[in-house]
C-alpha cells in the first residue's frame, strides 16, 4: 500500500509538469480514501506475538527537540478508536529506551483529569518514564468506565484488553520505550482493567498496579459488578494468564471505601499470590503514616528467593480516591501516602525477565 501511494504521488507530479487539467490533490485524496477503506489493522493478530510484529499507524509522532512533551493522539484497532494522552520526559530522543507506565482512569474521568489528579507526570519526569493515558469515551461506556465486568473484556485478544494491548505496543514501537519495563496501573474501573490487562498479557506488562479496583473474573454483567463493588467478589477468578501466572502486583485500597469494598483489594492480592504459589511466600507487615498523618498498613510478600512479588497498602480511613493525589482533582486524597511514587518505585524494581 505504501508503494501504491508513492506511485500515485509520482504520477501527480508528472501531471503537474505536463500542465494537464487534472489536480493531484483530489487524486491523492481518492487514493488515501481507498487505503483507509482497506483497513490494514483488521489483520492485526490477537496475541501479543502478532502485535509486536505489526506496527499500527499512530496519529502522533514524536516532535523534534528535547523538552518534555504532553501529546494528544488517537488509535484505531479493529474498527474502534481510542483517544489518549502521552507524556514524554525531557531528553527522551537522546537517552536509552525508557520505562513506560500505562495509566487507566476511573469512571467519569478522562486522561487529562487522571494525569493531573495522580500527579504521575511529575514522578515520570523525575524518573525519566513515559506515561500513556488511554481514554474511554461515552460510546464505549455512558459513564466512561472501562468495561471490566463484560465477559468480552476479560479475555485476551478480545474487547478492551485487545485494543489497550495493541495501543501499548504501538506506542512502544513508535517511541524509545524499553519493552522489558512496560507497566500498567489504574483506579477503580481502571484498576480492575489494569488487573485484567496485566494478567492477560504478562509478556507485555512487567508489573501491575491496582488502586481501589476489583479482581478479574468477579462479575459478568452490571448487576454482578454492583454486587462485587458493594460486598466484595463472590465468583472465582478466571484463569490468571496465558502463562499461568501474573506479573508482580502492587495494590492500594482504602478501608473506608464505600464505592468498592476493601475485600476486593484483598482478593486481588490473594489471587496474585495463589497464581505465583503462596506456599513459597513470606509476608512482612509494617505500619506507618503519610507526611500528612494518614495511617496505613503495608504488607510485602516475597518468594523463596527473597524477591518481592506482591505489595499491599491498606489505607486506614481512606475512601474511594487516589492516595496522595492532587487537591481539587476528581477522586483524589491529598492526605494519603503518595501512591504514584510508590507504584513507580515498585514498577522499576521489576523489569521483565526473559
Amino acid at each position: 500500500m505504501n508503494y501504491l501511494l508513492r506511485k500515485m504521488q509520482t504520477q501527480a507530479r508528472k501531471w503537474a509538469r505536463k500542465g494537464l487539467k487534472y489536480a493531484a490533490k483530489p487524486a491523492m485524496a481518492r487514493v488515501e480514501a481507498q487505503l483507509v477503506a482497506l483497513n490494514p489493522t483488521r489483520w492485526l493478530a490477537a496475541d501479543a506475538g502478532g502485535l509486536a510484529q505489526t506496527l499500527l499507524r499512530d496519529s502522533v509522532q514524536a516532535p523534534a527537540g528535547h523538552a518534555e512533551q504532553w501529546l494528544d493522539g488517537t488509535f484505531t484497532h479493529r474498527g474502534r478508536t481510542l483517544a489518549y494522552k502521552l507524556y514524554l520526559p525531557p531528553e527522551i530522543s537522546r537517552a536509552a529506551p525508557r520505562p513506560m507506565v500505562v495509566m487507566l482512569h476511573g469512571c467519569t474521568q478522562d486522561a487529562e483529569d487522571f494525569a493531573a489528579g495522580t500527579r504521575m507526570n511529575a514522578q515520570a519526569r523525575a524518573l525519566g518514564v513515559v506515561a500513556l493515558y488511554p481514554e474511554q469515551n461515552q460510546r464505549g461506556n455512558p459513564q466512561k468506565c472501562w468495561n471490566w465486568f463484560s465477559p468480552q473484556s476479560q479475555q485476551r485478544g478480545r474487547g478492551e484488553p485487545a485494543i489497550l494491548a495493541a495501543l501499548t505496543l504501538s506506542i512502544a514501537a513508535s517511541h524509545p520505550v524499553d519493552r522489558s519495563r512496560v507497566y500498567v496501573a489504574g483506579l477503580s474501573a481502571g484498576g480492575a482493567m489494569a488487573d485484567i490487562l496485566g494478567s492477560s498479557y504478562p509478556e507485555v506488562f512487567a508489573a501491575i498496579g491496582v488502586h481501589s479496583g476489583l479482581p478479574k473474573g468477579c462479575a459478568t454483567d452490571v448487576v454482578s459488578a454492583l454486587t462485587a463493588m458493594r460486598v466484595g467478589c463472590q465468583a472465582p477468578r478466571a484463569a490468571a494468564s496465558a502463562s499461568g501466572t501474573v506479573p508482580p502486583t502492587i495494590v492500594f485500597h482504602g478501608d473506608a471505601d464505600s464505592t468498592v469494598h476493601i475485600s476486593n483489594g484483598t482478593a486481588i492480592v490473594d489471587a496474585a499470590l495463589k497464581a505465583r504459589g503462596a506456599q513459597h511466600t513470606e509476608a512482612q507487615a509494617t505500619e506507618g503514616q503519610s507526611p500528612q498523618g494518614q495511617q496505613f498498613s503495608q504488607t510485602v510478600y516475597r518468594d523463596s528467593a527473597g524477591q518481592t512479588t506482591v505489595e499491599y497498602w491498606q489505607l486506614h480511613g481512606a475512601g474511594h480516591a487516589w492516595s496522595g493525589g492532587k487537591e481539587g482533582a476528581s477522586y483524589t486524597d491529598p492526605s494519603g501516602v503518595d501512591a504514584s511514587a510508590q507504584m513507580l518505585r515498585f514498577f522499576l524494581e521489576h523489569p521483565k525477565t526473559r
